[in-house]
């Protein structure tokens, strides 16, 4: 028995530690069938590689088609959700382009300008890694690397 409990240890302590980096990633709620991206009116779930979220701290959030609809919400809260602040903000969901896995839009790196298109065309390529994201851009005749300070709608409208 105390064999096996010496093998076993450091397999619960892997499974505890990639619980833990699922969690702390965070995971954006799944949309359903029938949401729609408030900016564009699509129906996000047959988008599920480029979905995105933004949470409140009431518990609700709303779901995007992609990151530039997501980051057009954000940027004009006020047309899309007059009741809600930026400071009600509990999470930006949006998922890595290479690993399909969500990340922390508020710490993603963004390219601008590829030959890559999304659901609604030219589209913000989210990543988590600074590397992928600037190896991405060389691929894919990027423009530039972004990050969530420096996206205004004049990067949007350079999208259109």
């Amino acid at each position: 028995m105390p064999k096996l409990l010496r093998y076993l240890t450091p397999a619960m302590l892997l499974a505890l530690f990639i619980t833990w980096q699922t969690v702390s990633a965070g995971s954006a709620p799944a949309p359903s069938e029938k949401e729609k991206c408030p900016v564009c009116g699509m129906f996000v779930s047959k988008y599920p590689n480029w979905s995105g979220t933004i949470e409140f701290n009431d518990g609700t959030h709303a779901a995007f088609d992609g990151p530039k609809d997501l980051f057009t919400y954000y940027l004009n809260l006020g047309k899309y959700n007059p009741g809600k602040s930026v400071k009600a903000i509990t999470a930006i969901r949006v998922k890595d382009y290479y690993s399909l896995a969500v990340i922390d839009g508020r710490t993603a790196f963004y390219v601008v300008g590829s030959d890559v298109y999304g659901p609604m065309g030219k589209e913000l390529v989210p990543f988590a890694k600074l590397a992928d994201a600037r190896g991405f851009m060389n691929d894919h005749r990027g423009k530039r690397v972004v990050r969530l300070n420096v996206i205004t709608p004049a990067v949007l409208k350079s999208l259109e």
